[in-house]
């Protein structure tokens, strides 16, 4: 039965959390409409500014974005449109294949991003007010649940490479413009790619046997 019957989920205490999750994801919708409007963007623009400005630089594609924003390349190319409308963003043949198009900010949408970058403050400081124990048990719990979505393929989580299986750091000391490597992409990285979120992320306990 289902979990938007109140009836239902009052039975069952996964069914509240999940609900309670719903209710955080119609916040966060809510967030980033009223973020967009305040600059008139929509919510896929708005989106899709923050993963150019902090998704690994291989992916700054229309593809990459049409799979940061779970949509067909049609769709993430209309959003690509509008930004470069605005001035905020700029297609680009990609060096290594230039069938492939690259999207990167301009100094404009560098500007808006950094407008942007505030609009989940009030999630973190709701957060931030639970005691520092039930913070550390509500992330393990919900580490759980996002690796579950994922594998379920409901979502495709981008983190960073300093907890991921595939980081080799400072093995190339000989290069310090790329001290790092991925074991994925087998190549190596430059620090600050390190800091930026990719989607072949895989967490330390799950490297592949």
């Amino acid at each position: 039965m289902s979990l938007f019957n109140p009836r239902v989920r009052s039975e069952r205490r996964s069914g509240q959390i999940a609900i309670a999750l719903y209710r955080i994801a119609q916040a966060i919708q809510i967030m980033l409409r009223r973020a967009g409007q305040a600059h008139r963007l929509s919510p896929a623009q708005v989106q899709a500014l923050l993963f150019l400005a902090y998704a690994r630089p291989g992916v700054r594609t229309i593809g990459g974005l049409a799979q940061r924003l779970q949509t067909t390349m049609a769709t993430a190319s209309e959003v690509a449109d509008a930004l470069e409308h605005k001035g905020l963003a700029v297609r680009e043949p990609w060096p290594e294949d230039h069938r492939i198009i690259g999207l990167r900010l301009t100094a404009s949408g560098r500007r808006r991003v950094a407008d942007l970058e505030h609009l989940l403050d009030d999630l973190e400081a709701a957060i931030a007010e639970l005691p520092p124990e039930d913070q550390q048990t509500l992330h393990r719990a919900l580490q759980r649940v996002v690796r579950r979505l994922a594998a379920g393929g409901h979502i495709v989580v981008y983190e960073m490479c300093w907890g991921c299986a595939f980081f080799r750091p400072n093995v190339h000391p000989e290069n310090p413009s790329a001290p790092h490597h991925c074991a994925f992409m087998d190549a190596p990285l430059p620090d600050a790619d390190t800091y930026t979120e990719c989607p072949d992320f895989t967490p330390r306990e799950e490297v592949p046997a």
